[in-house]
């Protein structure tokens, strides 16, 4: 029996990242847990492998991807997917659910008790629907088997994720499982990441390329860019996959990479998607053909350069950044980039305003960004957002600067309510008003 990695979120992103690696590296299989879904479980068990669609400037690389060699269903109950976790097969757990999935109470780093999955975890620990409740039904019946230590790593984009991870998951173990919380800080490691690849959502244009190439049918096809990044911390509770091998970038400090992409590629990918839409464009390659916003894209990533550290190539950075942004051959999205701008925006382009304010950096770039976000949600027919009708609403007040900042579950208040920062956006806001 091969050693397992045990993933959690069955989505694209999965399939042209890490699921990639783990293949490259050889010698280990993945079970990857559909965390809404069943249809995706389903298929991985329905199928050999899937078609991964590379779009290089050239043309589209097909590639077939064997390595998920197991769906399961998280809908269908954490039962089953708690005894994998418990097997002495598994090794290590990865994590892609995206930053709303967690129940993350940004405030605090502990559970929000009105997500409403993690609502029905906190009250029902051993019939858990979401992933942290599911995490700890499995490592209590892990200890509970003497099968040894596990490393779990989150690849999700959060500042620091490994350590908001272990947070979260100690501070909701006191309230559902608190005689576990010993045995994870003695068997469980949760490394930082950094991972970078633009995947965007699969398009009937895809399906029917892999339909035509290959005669089949493939509804977990996906398609990627060329370029792909994982920095992963050195620090391992037993074996891994031989990630290295296949590219990964082993590292003792992975939080220059994860800062460095965080706040020019994820904040400059929020920013053109807002501005995109608002002019009315539905591709990144698309906005970046503009004449007008690409200027406005390259600021944003000049200004979060100017809050990193002085080591970092960050002009080299961002010409590759320009130039993969502009691929005319992927077809990315500006609305799905704009989605759960709530669970965005505070790392990728707060957290980089209070370094400028405090560095005495200019802000107009990044207030800039944020005036295209709340002119997107006063305008937007539907916002797909866990806290849609509050930051909806906030957008549509009098004076959205001062009402966004009050939105409960947001966080960065301390940028929010900063009188140059407000100054700036209020600015940003009227000039956008004047444009149209």
């Amino acid at each position: 029996m091969m050693p397992v990695v045990l993933h959690f979120g069955l989505g694209a992103f999965h399939r042209a990242h890490q699921a990639v690696y783990t293949e490259d590296a050889g010698g280990w299989q993945i079970e990857a847990v559909s965390m809404r879904d069943p249809t995706l479980a389903d298929a991985v068990n329905g199928q050999a492998g899937y078609t991964l669609v590379t779009r290089t400037p050239d043309g589209p690389v097909l590639r077939q991807i064997k390595g998920i060699t197991r769906g399961h269903a998280l809908s269908r109950g954490a039962g089953p997917i708690a005894d994998r976790l418990a097997d002495p097969d598994v090794h290590v757990v990865t994590v892609t659910i995206t930053e709303k999935g967690y129940g993350l109470d940004r405030a605090t780093g502990g559970p929000d008790q009105a997500h409403p999955t993690m609502s029905h975890d906190l009250a029902h620990p051993g019939d858990p629907r979401g992933l942290i409740g599911t995490l700890l039904l499995g490592l209590d019946r892990r200890r509970a088997a003497g099968t040894g230590p596990l490393t779990i790593i989150c690849c999700d984009n959060l500042p620091d994720n490994g350590a908001v991870l272990s947070g979260l998951l100690r501070q909701t173990a006191q309230i559902t499982h608190p005689d576990l919380i010993g045995w994870i800080d003695d068997n469980c490691t949760f490394p930082a990441t950094m991972v970078d690849r633009i995947t965007p959502a699969t398009t009937p244009e895809t399906t029917e390329l892999v339909k035509a190439q290959t005669g089949r049918d493939d509804p977990l096809a996906i398609e990627t860019e060329p370029f792909t990044q994982w920095v992963i911390e050195d620090r391992f509770a037993g074996p891994i996959p031989d990630w290295h091998a296949a590219g990964a970038q082993i590292v003792d400090d992975v939080a220059p990479y994860e800062m460095m992409k965080l706040r020019m590629l994820n904040g400059a990918h929020s920013t053109l998607a807002y501005m995109g839409l608002l002019a009315g464009h539905a591709c990144v390659r698309d906005v970046m053909g503009d004449a007008t916003l690409a200027p406005c894209i390259r600021a944003v990533m000049d200004t979060a350069g100017r809050t990193l550290p002085a080591d970092l190539e960050t002009g080299a950075y961002a010409d590759a950044l320009m130039e993969r942004f502009a691929n005319p051959s992927i077809a990315h999205r500006c609305q799905q980039i704009a989605m759960d701008g709530s669970q965005k925006m505070p790392q990728r382009i707060f957290a980089t305003a209070r370094d400028a304010l405090a560095k005495d950096i200019d802000v107009a770039a990044l207030a800039d960004a944020t005036a295209a976000w709340l002119t997107y949600l006063a305008t937007a027919d539907t916002v797909d957002d866990p806290l849609a009708e509050a930051i909806c609403s906030a957008a549509r007040a009098d004076d959205p600067v001062a009402r966004i900042a009050d939105v409960a579950g947001l966080g960065c208040r301390d940028v929010l309510e900063h009188p140059i920062w407000q100054d700036a956006v209020r600015q940003a806001l009227a000039r956008r008003g004047a444009q149209h």
